[in-house]
Parts: C-alpha cells; structure tokens; sequence
C-alpha cells in the first residue's frame, strides 16, 4: 500500500474537520504564547534578580491561581458555554501580555508587575484549559477523537519546540518583543476560537455546590489506573521538573545567552515530538502500564544526567531524551481521560487532570527554586531526577492494577456512554 506523505495527511484531516482545523490553530497559537512568555518571564526576573529563588516564585505565581481555581473552572466548563470561557479567558491573557509587552517597552513594569501579569495569566489558563480539552470531543466524529488527541497533542508539543527557540531569538531584541508577540498570538488564538461552531451538549447542568464541583476528583479516586497514572506524572513532574532553573544553568553552568536558554527550553519538546511520531507510527498496544512506569524511569535519570552535564550539546541530549520518556505518559494518561469518561463530566474530569498535572509543574518550579536555593543547582536537580526514580518504584507497589495494565481501550467501561460524535454535540 502507497504510503500518504505527513503534510497530506494533516491536509486531509483538518479539511474533513474545518471546526477542528480551527481549533487547532487556535491552540497552537495559544501555545506559542505561552511558552515566548515563559523564556523571556524567566529569563527577565533572573536577570532583574539573580536568584534561582526568584524564578522558583515565578512557579508559585502561577500555581497558586490554577490549584484555587482549577476546580471551579472544570464545573463551568460543564455548566456554560465552552466556546464562551476559552474566548474570555484568551482575551484576559492578550491584555495581561499586552500589558507585560506596554511596561517593559517603557520601563515601568518590575518583578512584582511581572509577578501579578503571570499570576492573571495563570488564572485564565485555569478557565481555558478544562474548557479546551472539553470541547475536542464534540468536534470530531467519535471514531476520530483518539486522533484528534494524538494531532492536538503533537501540536502542543511543536509549539513548545518553536516557541522557547523564538522568544530566546526576540528577547534579544528586548523583552517587550516576546511579550507583544505572544499578545498577538492569543488575540488571533482568541479570533480562531470565536469562530467554532459548537452545538452544546443536551445534558442537564448541575447546580454550582460542593459535592458537584469535587465530582471528578471523586470519579478519578474512584478509577485506580487513572489515578495511578496521573498521580505517577505529578510526582515525576514535582520532583523532576528542572525547567525552572534551565535560566541558570544556561547563565552560570553552561555559559549560554538568552538563544542557548530557548533551545535548553525547547529540548524536551523536540524530544516529545520525535517520540509522538514514533508513537503514531507504533501505538502502545500492550504492556502500557510497564511502560509507562519505564518512561517515568527514564525521565529520572534523563533530569540526573543533565543535573550533572557541564557540555550544552549533552544537556540538550538529556532534555531530549526526558521529553521523549514524558510524553509516553502524557499519552497513556490523556487518552485514558478522554475515552473513559462520560460527556457531561468531562469539564470536570479534565480540571481535575490539569490541577494535578499542570498546576504540579508550577509546584515543581517553586520546589526547585528553593531546594536550589538550599543545596545548589546542580544539587536541586540530581536530588529532583533520584525522588522520581524512587517515585516510580513506589508506584509499582502502590498501583499494581497500573502496573499489569495491558491495554489503552480495555478500560473504557461496558456501561458507560461513549464520548459524543459531532453531531451529538
């Protein structure tokens, strides 16, 4: 059989789904903006302060809107308009980046400024994601959604390749360079959005109180493979996540500029993006759940080898091969996320999934910022790699179900409905 070139494929699937298309683009850009503003955020406050603790800050500006609001905003996503909050929640990260862009151009913004620019940012984030995971279901047909993962996924991560590379390039223009253009990037993420036409679920919206809000938390505890898994990556994430100290390693260790530091910050997405093209080429069939545990193995002493490279060529070796053990996981959890969960959850299932993944990598900045603070850099990191690698093995005997499981599609429950096609909305 005559093999299809990738840029046919990608044709052909986005113009048998023009809403998907749009959404796509649409998350791209929003991704694009994220990951310019974390390079020149980063690179900016060190550079103000000279303190690995300052950029452990930076995490915990942003973790500490998403972990209070994270819930709340996965029960509107299953209460309102879908569509609605991803625009507003855009159109409160285009101001806050026009605002980052405005103040660094005219010198009147500091750290504290930045702090709360980042800080809003991270609130609307909050809202959006659970809302945008949300609505990927009901824009394709339900044969086509493990692909749509797989492509929205995939276009995550080339974003997080292209975006840390070009906010390192424009910072050397000036911060406010990156912050404009990743205003831009969300004001035409936010047009994109605006456009999709999304017909809303026939479910009944559930009145705003506790028991409904904590719901997913209650449907994942309830699910030991998916808590198993999820859990595994926040834990790895938490303790391995060196990307917050990658400023100084590229200052102080590796003696490379702003460009050096948005190659170190795209590493793990290259890595991501090579293993999500080997992945669509030879799925997890069986096995998944050893692994997973494997790759989680791999990102652990992947983060031990950079904590301890003194070569940029090898750092960025080791970033690639953390990124590519990370995104194994990001599979196995997304898809058992989207398939095993009914509809009219799905908000707040996803919330519950981003507060514990997302939020665990803004922790994870903070604690590496202040464990470096305590030991050191390098010490912040090798101690980071060798808690996920003792993680990994504690999961083993925590979540043995995780452990033996065998098949992604074997878990989507005999009694429970399937996720919507398009046209069920």
């Amino acid at each position: 059989m005559e093999s299809v070139p990738p840029d046919a494929r990608v044709r052909t699937f986005l113009a048998d789904c023009p809403d998907f298309g749009r959404f796509w683009f649409a998350r791209v850009a929003s991704a694009l903006a994220v990951q310019m503003q974390a390079v020149a955020v980063g690179w900016q406050v060190y550079a103000l302060t000279g303190s690995a603790f300052a950029l452990g800050m930076v995490g915990l500006a942003q973790f500490l809107p998403m972990a209070l609001l994270t819930l709340p905003a996965g029960h509107a996503a299953d209460r309102y308009d879908r569509r609605t909050i991803c625009v507003i929640a855009l159109t409160v990260q285009f101001a806050a980046g026009g605002v980052l862009a405005v103040g660094c151009w005219g010198h009147w913004i500091g750290v504290p400024g930045i702090f709360g620019a980042v800080a809003l940012i991270a609130a609307a984030r909050a809202f959006e994601r659970p809302a945008n995971q949300s609505l990927l279901p009901a824009l394709v047909p339900r044969p086509l959604v493990p692909k749509a993962v797989a492509w929205a996924t995939g276009g995550f991560q080339s974003a997080s390749v292209v975006g840390p590379a070009l906010g390192g390039v424009l910072y050397g223009f000036g911060p406010a360079v990156p912050y404009a253009t990743a205003a831009v990037l969300a004001l035409a993420a936010l047009a994109l959005m605006a456009t999709l036409r999304v017909t809303p679920g026939a479910v009944p919206r559930e009145p705003a109180t506790f028991r409904s809000i904590f719901a997913g938390l209650d449907f994942i505890r309830r699910q030991p493979v998916i808590l198993g898994s999820i859990s595994l990556d926040l834990f790895a994430v938490l303790l391995g996540g060196a990307t917050a100290l990658l400023p100084a390693f590229a200052h102080d260790i590796l003696g490379v500029g702003a460009w050096g530091l948005g190659a170190l910050r795209a590493a793990p997405a290259v890595g991501s993006v090579l293993m999500s093209a080997y992945l669509a080429r030879r799925p997890l069939e069986r096995q998944v759940g050893r692994k997973m545990f494997g790759a989680v193995l791999v990102f652990g002493m992947a983060t031990i080898l950079f904590g301890f490279s003194r070569s940029f060529v090898l750092s960025l070796a080791a970033l690639t091969m953390l990124g590519a053990a990370d995104i194994i996981s990001v599979v196995v959890r997304s898809s058992l996320v989207q398939l095993a969960t009914p509809d009219a959850m799905r908000g707040r299932v996803n919330a519950v999934n981003g507060l514990f993944i997302g939020t665990s990598n803004q922790l994870g900045e903070f604690e590496s910022g202040v464990t470096a603070a305590l030991f050191g850099t390098v010490a912040a990191t090798v101690l980071g790699g060798l808690g996920t690698v003792v993680v990994a093995f504690l999961w083993m005997r925590l979540f043995p179900d995780l452990g033996r499981f065998d098949r992604i599609d074997s878990h989507l429950p005999a009694n429970q409905d399937p996720p919507p096609t398009a046209e069920d909305g």
